[in-house]
């Protein structure tokens, strides 16, 4: 399918063919939020820990004699019912990622790039180039094109003068081909390829 071309100035530049394999998908919730969840578990740090009984200082001798308090029978003061007593089943530091097949995390973001040319949420530029790091001429340009919350994909690698002025603007991501997923994708509202990321994309996703 043919989409328009523009430039940072908000100039139609020609045409550009999109393949169907990678942005005519109809898209599929279920991959997507499985892909959601895969990454965001494989983000989480997993270093939560709490003490448990065997951690507690203090003593391990009995708090009160067996018989004839009237109490039930308790053991020593570091036992989870007591307050100051180690946590039972408690976190512990570990690893939360899961396996997610490599296919179907492919898919996944076929599906989200088909999503957002489906909602018309997609934009192509030409090139994503400043010729200085100026957050007020990079945030002038991203306004002219109706750009409030979106994510730039550029080629393989990002122009420094257009990421430093970039990362100032709130709500305003920007990350190389090879750093395109499906999180960053959905995150925003709208999502803004150069012609390079394109390629790069539909290479990567054959």
């Amino acid at each position: 399918m043919k989409t328009k071309i523009l430039t940072l100035e908000n100039k139609a530049a020609g045409d550009i063919d999109l393949s169907d394999d990678v942005f005519g998908l109809e898209p599929r919730k279920d991959i997507l939020a499985r892909m959601v969840n895969y990454q965001l578990a494989k983000r989480r740090a997993g270093t939560h820990k709490v003490k448990n009984r065997a951690e507690i200082n203090g003593n391990g001798q009995k708090i009160y004699r067996q018989k004839g308090t009237g109490r039930a029978r308790q053991g020593n003061g570091k036992a989870p019912q007591f307050r100051g007593g180690g946590r039972a089943f408690g976190p512990t530091p570990r690893d939360h990622a899961h396996d997610l097949p490599k296919k179907v995390r492919a898919l996944a973001l076929k599906h989200a790039l088909s999503s957002k040319l489906a909602d018309g949420k997609l934009i192509v530029l030409d090139d994503a180039i400043a010729t200085e790091a100026k957050t007020k001429a990079v945030k002038a340009q991203l306004t002219a094109l109706g750009l409030a919350n979106a994510l730039i994909v550029g080629g393989a690698e990002v122009d420094r003068n257009f990421a430093l002025a970039a990362r100032n603007i709130p709500n305003i991501d920007v990350l190389p081909t090879q750093g395109a997923n499906v999180y960053d994708i959905l995150r925003r509202d709208t999502l803004v390829l150069t012609k390079a990321a394109v390629e790069g994309l539909e290479a990567r996703l054959k």
